[in-house]
Order: structure tokens, then sequence, then C-alpha cells
């Protein structure tokens, strides 16, 4: 089937919700992907951190050959090793508290909204601007952006919006305040590390009222930032995480992670989810998880985030580069143009976060050589701006 085949069955058929690029992807390996015509990109997207492991990694992909001829589906009703195994190995990595499954970001942020407001009835949730924590309802009122809240208002009330600065928390935060939700280091809004004196402000505020605190790691989990977790490189410790985009090395998987404090806040009937913890994408979580959390693969990802924004910051036209680990931005001017060019002319594949803002989230086993590689295209790319 053609590309114009595809556009005109979207066209009549699917809902205009995203702006797709003029690409049929039909393979993927590693870092890289191929299109219908037979033509190899380089991957610096990862399906937006998804792909932390890379395309179709031969331990996940023989974990879910495995399993899905064994059993996929059961409910949460019933007992499956690969759910109960997933949630020890995430308590046991992190916060050392309990899990609760789900199937993407926004759902295990609006499980973590859930859990606090049941902890505290009623209490206010702090959020700081350039946030983004998803599109459903409750994720969607903690995301202060104005162009993806006002077309679905009125949102859920009582979420607090205040500047990225650590005294803005101080202030916002009092004996009504349920939690701070917060992104270590801000994605959807161009890569933007919170400093660690906000993260400890936020830590400290809470502390004082008895409030939780909340890290959206969905971006920044599973490696992304040369930790397993972003948080291990702060010095502050949430109550509570949330996680999803990589966990699954490719399959639709999140969950909210909790602390022993917010452990058994929960209690059944409270919270569920039809498909969360399925056996399958257990097990594809489970490979991943061997994978990513591996010390000489997080030290190279620190490695070769370094030289990434080393490389970037000496290119004409590269302004602002900023980033942590494999998570990083620059900016540039009409960074969409720059993104589409550098899929058509030069196979790479990016983001755009804004106008100006060009997103780079490589998967978590490139090599120095596709860093290099990465660089030299978009150095391309660039000098023709710049001439």
């Amino acid at each position: 089937m053609s590309l114009e085949q595809l556009q005109a069955i979207e066209a009549a058929h699917v809902i205009p919700s995203y702006a797709r690029m003029p690409v049929e992807m039909v393979r993927g390996a590693g870092t890289r992907l191929w299109d219908v015509d037979g033509n190899e990109y380089l991957d610096f997207l990862s399906g937006i951190s998804v792909l932390n492991v890379g395309h179709c990694h031969p331990a996940v992909v023989a974990a879910v050959r495995e399993q899905v001829g064994v059993l996929t589906h059961v409910t949460n009703l019933f007992y499956t090793e690969p759910a109960m195994r997933l949630a020890e190995r995430l308590a046991r990595s992190s916060l050392g508290g309990k899990v609760f499954f789900c199937n993407s970001g926004a759902e295990a942020n609006e499980a973590a909204l859930k859990l606090v407001r049941k902890a505290r009835p009623g209490g206010e949730i702090v959020v700081v601007h350039g946030a983004f924590h998803g599109r459903t309802y409750g994720a969607l009122s903690a995301t202060p952006q104005e162009s993806k809240q006002a077309p679905f208002a009125p949102l859920v009330p009582g979420f607090v919006v205040v500047a990225p600065e650590p005294a803005a928390i101080e202030a916002a935060v009092h004996a009504g305040t349920a939690a701070v939700l917060l992104e270590p280091v801000q994605g959807e809004t161009g890569v933007h590390p919170l400093s660690e004196e906000l993260l400890a402000a936020a830590r400290a505020a809470c502390d004082r009222v008895g409030a939780a605190l909340v890290f959206d790691e969905i971006q920044t989990g599973m490696g992304r930032t040369g930790t397993l977790w972003a948080y291990e490189q702060t010095g502050v410790v949430p109550d509570a995480l949330t996680t999803a985009k990589a966990l699954g090395g490719g399959l639709p998987i999140g969950a909210l992670v909790t602390g022993e404090r917010l452990a058994d806040v929960f209690a059944p009937g409270d919270h569920g989810s039809t498909f969360a913890g399925g056996p399958l994408v257990a097990s594809a979580a489970l490979a991943a998880f061997d994978v990513l959390d591996d010390a000489a693969l997080l030290a190279s990802v620190r490695e070769l985030g370094e030289r990434l924004r080393a490389g970037l910051a000496a290119l004409p036209g590269a302004a602002n580069v900023r980033g942590r680990g494999l998570m990083v931005g620059f900016e540039t001017a009409d960074a969409p143009s720059l993104v589409r060019r550098a899929l058509l002319e030069e196979r790479l594949i990016l983001n755009a976060t804004g106008p100006a803002t060009v997103r780079l989230l490589p998967p978590l086993i490139v090599t120095a050589d596709e860093v290099d590689d990465a660089l030299a295209r978009i150095g391309r790319l660039l000098s023709a701006v710049v001439a």
C-alpha cells in the first residue's frame, strides 16, 4: 500500500490528532529504522524515549515470543508471576514501597493524583510552569500550558501553578497541600532540568506540612539521564514516582511506585485498570530492566551525553545546549523545519518540542560513532541555515 493510500485512509477514518511525517516505517533494529522504500534512518528519538533498549532488542523479542504463546491476559483478579516479579524489581530499584500498574504515563500520573488526594482529602497539588504530565483530565490539569488546557476547560480543580523557583514552591505549600508534582527534567517543553535547589526546597516544604513529593519520571526514568532514576542524581528522594515510556521495552506499560509512607493508601476498589501489568507486557519490561539496569550501560549514557552536548555546543546555529544523560535539547531557528529536513535529507530522526527547540533522545545502546554521525548530520543541516 502506497503512502498516498495510507494518507487517504487517515483522512477518511483517523481522528486528526497527529501531524505525521510523510514516511512509512516498516522495520527497526537497534538505533536504526527503515522505511517502506528501504531507506535507513538513524533514530535519535527512540519513539519519544520509549525504546531506550533500541528497536526490537533481542532479549525483549525473546521474552515476548515466549510469553505470547503461553498467556497474554487474565485480569488482575488473578496472580501472574511476571507482574509480581516486575513489581518487586521496580520497588527494590527505587523507593522501596509498592507498585500500581497501568498502561501509560498519563495513567500513572492519574494514579498518583488519586493516591495523594486520598492521603490528604481535598488537598491542593502544586505544579510548576513548563510542566507536562499528560493529556487525560487530571494529568492535563497538572499541565499548565494554555494551548493544551483551554480547549478542554473546565479542568479538575485544586491545582496550584507556580514558577519553577525554590521560593515559589516554599510559598505555595501549606497545610492544605496534598502534593508537589515535578519532573526532574521537563521533557515535552524543551528538556529543562529543574535545579537541585528547587527539588530540595520542594522536599523541605513537603516535609514541613506532611505533603507528598511526587516525581514524574515517565521520560527521565529507566536510565535516560544516566542513572536508572533521575532522582538518584539529585540528592532528593520523592515519596512516589511515576514511570512508563521505556519501562516496557517498546510495549505499553506504566507504573506508580511509592515509598513506604504511601504504600498502603489505596485499598481494594480504589483504583484499577483492565490490562495493567498483564503477563505479556510485564515479561517485556523485565527483559528491558535486565538491559537498562546495568552500571556499564548507565556510565556510557553519562559519557555519551556529555559527548553529544559538547558536540552540539560546538556547532554554529545550535544555542543553549542542555540536558542530562542522553536527554538533550538545543535552540535553533525554526526547529520544526530543521527536524523535517533532518528526516528527509539526512535520514536522522529528531523532534521539535516548540518553534525553536530540538530534542534528542537516542536509544541508550547508541555508540560513540553513532553520536558523532548524528552530530555530522546536524552540522550539515545547521550550516545550510547559518549560510
